[in-house]
């Protein structure tokens, strides 16, 4: 029986959480009124879904 992609994510996800990693979903940092990617800290309009720089997009909760 195979495992659907979000239940595999949910296992991963408290395998880390209980050695204590956090799991959240990372979204994106705020530099003055611009929005700015995690990876690499491209900055962007407040309206971006995607980092035009390295292409990062927030993870869906």
């Amino acid at each position: 029986m195979a495992t659907a992609p979000n239940d595999a994510d949910a296992e991963v996800d408290e395998f880390l959480a209980q050695r204590g990693h956090e799991t959240g979903s990372p979204g994106w940092e705020e530099s003055y009124n611009k929005k700015q990617c995690p990876d690499c800290g491209g900055l962007h309009a407040s309206d971006a879904t995607t980092c035009t720089v390295c292409g990062w997009t927030p993870r869906s909760a």
